[in-house]
């Protein structure tokens, strides 16, 4: 696969659709058909995805409140891992917040997720702290922020 086969567009009703059927075993089963269509849904959240010949093989999103984007998920399908989809998605959400004139972007991740932490680190977010036993009550978020 090469990056530039890959198309990242804003997500549709008919892409969140597609997703229902593969999230759970193709993605992660982090995020369900109805937490991510409650996302979608939301006026403030902004959804893309990244497609390879129609297929969608990631998809990102952010939530916008008053001047700072806070990415929601950055998720690629698991046979598609170590490609570049998730810098291309990460890079789109970075463009999406600076055509906003938002002041920064703000995430957490999972501290065992090196893979994640490095490419976050890659585009200059900055750990800016840590909520303890955030996920499933035992492991810590990092917090990182790009300022804009």
């Amino acid at each position: 696969m090469e990056k530039n086969n890959i198309e990242i567009i804003e997500m549709s009703d008919n892409d969140l659709l597609v997703l229902k059927d593969s999230l759970t075993n193709e993605f992660d089963d982090f995020w369900t058909y109805n937490i991510l269509k409650q996302e979608f849904d939301n006026d403030n959240t902004t959804y893309i995805v990244a497609k390879e010949d129609d297929n969608i093989v990631g998809f990102a999103g952010i939530l916008v409140i008053l001047d700072e984007a806070n990415i929601m998920n950055i998720v690629t399908k698991k046979d598609k891992r170590k490609l570049g989809i998730g810098s291309l998605l990460l890079e789109k959400l970075i463009d999406i917040s600076k055509s906003r004139n938002l002041a920064s972007i703000t995430l957490e991740v999972n501290e065992k997720n090196i893979p994640a932490i490095n490419l976050y680190k890659k585009y200059n977010f900055q750990q800016v702290g840590v909520r303890k036993k955030y996920y499933d009550n035992t492991d810590t978020a990092i917090l990182m922020t790009l300022y804009l």
